[in-house]
């Protein structure tokens, strides 16, 4: 049974079709990735799952149960978590009370200091701890939301962008984070243009055009089919 299952799943913006019939499975224990130009319907397939837009037509199922109708908190509660393109931290807070806040729900006392080191050393934010969050880098500041969003250790986490804005070494420093994650049993699914991010962690990739699932396989696949190439640089319309 597919962790994350999405069927015939529609949405409609006045007369734009933005989802198009979107058939989509992810396996427990995946890294899957999404990639299409802009205007594909992406960001708009990930506010589906997480609840924040209703289908016009069409299901969500996770962990064999359809949560269509569930509002996000809901669905948050079942183990989905996600991190934005757009850090939301809370930059007047320091590093370790941004952890703290998005801790404090499950732990308490030395359990929560205990976790919160913990996620600091997988960060790498152990010496900027104390540092007020809003002077952290660009790429600090989407590794601590990256801990903040796992600090519900999700069962599926969805990661929107997750390397926008990164230099090379930040980039690949997220993928780590995202194969450590995965090997300790945590299913991703990644919206991302990165290649290079794409390539080092995905073991499935799926490819949205005009809001419909274009093509689907291994990235190896997806590198060597034309067609992805074609709708890359604007030359598909199918």
């Amino acid at each position: 049974m597919p962790l994350l299952e999405l069927r015939a799943l529609n949405k409609h913006f006045g007369g734009l079709h933005v989802t198009n019939s979107v058939d989509l499975a992810l396996q427990s224990g995946e890294i899957h990735c999404l990639i299409g130009p802009n205007g594909a319907g992406k960001s708009t397939l990930f506010r589906l799952i997480l609840g924040e837009y209703q289908p016009g037509s069409g299901d969500i199922y996770f962990a064999g149960d359809n949560v269509t109708a569930l509002k996000p908190f809901a669905r948050i509660h079942r183990g989905l978590s996600v991190k934005f393109q757009v850090p939301g931290v809370f930059k007047g807070l320091s590093v370790r009370q941004n952890l703290e806040t998005a801790l404090q729900r499950l732990h308490r006392g030395a359990e929560l200091a205990d976790e919160i080191d913990r996620l600091l050393v997988f960060l790498g934010l152990e010496a900027e701890q104390g540092q007020a969050a809003g002077n952290l880098s660009h790429g600090q500041k989407q590794w601590l939301e990256i801990g903040m969003a796992i600090s519900l250790r999700p069962r599926l986490l969805l990661l929107d962008e997750p390397t926008a804005g990164m230099s090379p070494e930040e980039t690949h420093a997220t993928g780590e984070m995202v194969r450590r994650l995965n090997a300790d049993g945590m299913t991703v699914l990644a919206i991302e243009h990165d290649m290079a991010f794409v390539r080092q962690v995905a073991q499935k990739v799926t490819v949205l055009h005009l809001g419909q699932v274009f093509a689907q396989g291994s990235i190896d696949e997806i590198v060597a089919d034309e067609r992805v190439a074609a709708i890359y640089l604007g030359q598909a319309h199918a």
